[in-house]
């Protein structure tokens, strides 16, 4: 415990030596986020790393997360403390196969979810969050649409989505885990309980939600309900959060598959080392960083109605 204590001491040292800030995503360890200053999802966590004096950002996440806030910042210096976190869905789609999509589909606009990498972003007409998909595809002046790379956000997206829709065929291997039989079981077991779920759960998943919402919107939903017991159909970090802000509410985890091992890369210790070294830096080439923030900045141009 007193390691624990000295380490902590000595990551906020090393935070103020550098001008740093420290981002956690919702999904990172218990500890990473309570020593974070700012814990959310991945594109707020970039906004917030740009509206930041800090001159440097460490970023405790996955590769294309730190990627998204060095586009958005590109005059400071981003910092992922394990290079070796990536994401499987952002890995299912490069850029030579969008290439290859685009030309099968010439004029139709690609929605790009933000779990994609810096080179894929820089080949899309703009970019979408887990809570935004719906008023970004209708935004898009165009009757169809092609949206990447998750089939199972883009299925529910086109649920209610007023465009003709395709996509591709990627997936976050975490929430597609998640089965029917699982939550089925939680229920019966929890009667009273609600369940919420992310749109990148299975459709057959999604049928049963009482409420399907990103990872934001699960923090706002959990202070709103009635309900005093919530099963909750996403990565297992959000419990970190969702009982700080709620203890007199109970949160289930439906499957113990729901755990992303690179999520759990991050140790504290990592981010020491990376602070102690500055080594670790994210950039992005400028040609690329100014066609994907063209990208990002087309979807903080959709009016929220979420």
């Amino acid at each position: 415990m007193m390691i624990k204590v000295e380490l902590k001491q000595e990551l906020r040292a090393l935070l103020k030596e550098r001008g740093a800030i420290m981002l956690a995503h919702n999904y990172q360890r218990d500890e990473v986020q309570e020593a974070a200053d700012i814990t959310g999802d991945s594109l707020a966590l970039s906004q917030a790393a740009a509206d930041s004096p800090a001159k440097v950002i460490v970023f405790c996440g996955v590769h294309f997360m730190a990627e998204s806030a060095a586009i958005l910042s590109p005059e400071k210096t981003v910092i992922i403390p394990r290079m070796d976190a990536g994401c499987p869905m952002a890995d299912m789609i490069t850029a030579e196969d969008l290439v290859r999509e685009k030309a099968k589909r010439p004029g139709v606009p690609v929605v790009a979810y933000v779990n994609t990498t810096a080179a894929v972003k820089a080949l899309s007409d703009i970019c979408c969050t887990s809570a935004n998909a719906v008023a970004v595809v209708n935004s898009v002046k165009s009757d169809a649409v092609y949206m990447i790379p998750d089939k199972n956000l883009s299925h529910y997206a086109a649920r209610t989505a007023k465009k003709k829709m395709e996509w591709w065929n990627g997936w976050c291997p975490t929430h597609e885990r998640l089965k029917p039989a699982e939550v089925i079981r939680a229920k019966a077991a929890n009667p009273e309980a609600v369940f919420v779920c992310h749109p990148e759960c299975n459709p057959s998943v999604v049928d049963l939600a009482d409420h399907v919402c990103s990872t934001s919107g699960m923090y706002k939903f959990a202070k709103k309900t009635q309900a005093k017991t919530i099963i909750v159909g996403t990565e297992e970090g959000i419990l970190y959060r969702l009982r700080k802000e709620n203890p007199d509410k109970k949160f289930i985890i439906p499957s113990k598959t729901l755990i992303c091992p690179n999520m759990k890369l991050t140790t504290l210790e990592d981010v020491a080392a990376s602070l102690r070294e500055m080594k670790n830096v994210v950039t992005v080439p400028q040609d690329m960083t100014e066609a994907a923030r063209a990208s990002l900045d087309a979807m903080l141009r959709v009016p929220r109605d979420f």
